[in-house]
């Protein structure tokens, strides 16, 4: 097969970050002012678990222990595969970022009226009680 007719995809990874209050770590990012999980590209040479925690700190200044993968996301437009973790938080105190001009705690239903629901459903995902990590596609906007 010609290597070029194969489609690339970028790899991302997020923190569900979830308080013992049930509450969960969420960022108001820098560039487009949207809600969403903290969590970035993973790099090349960095193990998955790695990349969550590096991600979740560097946004927000929390260090976490990384529990278990809830889900798998799919952007369809871009070509980003999207693995959420739920984590806990282990150290650090909220700060903002580069990439975060906001950092905050929010209730379940705070993240559905603050983020866009191809992000809230990555939280809300996490909250669930069953261990089965879900896997979904979207479009950027909306859940295919």
């Amino acid at each position: 097969m010609n290597p070029q007719a194969t489609p690339l995809h970028s790899v991302s990874v997020a923190g569900a970050v979830v308080r013992e209050d049930g509450r969960v770590l969420a960022i108001r990012r820098a560039d487009n002012g949207t809600w969403e999980p903290p969590g970035g590209v993973l790099e090349l040479t960095e193990s998955v678990e790695d990349g969550v925690r590096r991600e979740v700190y560097e946004e927000t200044g929390i260090k976490v222990g990384v529990e278990r993968l809830t889900g798998v996301y799919k952007n369809v437009s871009r070509g980003i595969v999207a693995l959420v973790f739920r984590c806990r938080p282990e150290s650090g105190a909220e700060r903002l970022s580069d990439e975060s001009v906001e950092v905050d705690w929010l209730t379940p239903t705070e993240v559905s009226d603050r983020m866009a629901e191809v992000y809230a459903v990555r939280l809300l995902d996490a909250l669930r009680v069953d261990l089965a990590p879900t896997v979904r596609t979207h479009d950027g906007r909306r859940l295919l």
